[in-house]
């Protein structure tokens, strides 16, 4: 009588080697095709960074009011949303409602400050097209909001103690 177990279990482990071999190709193929469109959109981005900086100028403007809102809901020109990729179309943007001289108007405003600005103040910032980038200066120091976060308890408490 001949033993097969051990032709099987040999084969069975190949098997599994050459999927696991096969997984790790896809992934090193999947891992190299994403850094190099990682680089392309890099680069692509550093160019229209440098393209709105040189088309940037100080405004004053007087904040009214911020808001995280999406772009249908925003008031921004229709060309805005013709040219954002569809992807983007839903996602919540900070947008600023300023007034700049006797006009009234909605502004894309950058991440970074998008904490800083404050309400119903007057502040110098720079302006590219219809993008907040920076504050150059404000009349009333601006305040940085706190970066750590407070706790379901703490947040509690706190409102225990206001009332």
């Amino acid at each position: 009588m001949i033993d097969t177990a051990p032709n099987l279990v040999l084969l069975a482990w190949s098997m599994i080697l050459t999927v696991v071999l096969i997984v790790l190709a896809v992934l090193l193929t999947i891992f190299i095709v994403l850094s190099i469109i990682g680089r392309r959109m890099q680069k692509k981005q550093a160019a229209n960074e440098d393209a709105m900086k040189q088309a940037s100028q100080v405004v004053s403007m007087l904040i009214i009011d911020k808001k995280r809102m999406k772009l249908k809901e925003a008031g921004l020109p229709s060309i805005v949303m013709e040219k954002t990729p569809k992807y983007m179309r839903f996602a919540k943007l900070p947008i600023a409602k300023v007034r700049i001289g006797p006009k009234m108007m909605n502004l894309i405003c950058d991440e970074k400050i998008f904490p800083l600005l404050p309400i119903k103040k007057e502040v110098k910032a720079v302006v590219s097209g219809i993008y907040i980038m920076d504050i150059k200066s404000s009349r009333n120091n601006l305040v940085t909001p706190s970066k750590t976060k407070t706790g379901l308890l703490a947040r509690l408490r706190m409102k225990a103690q206001r009332q």
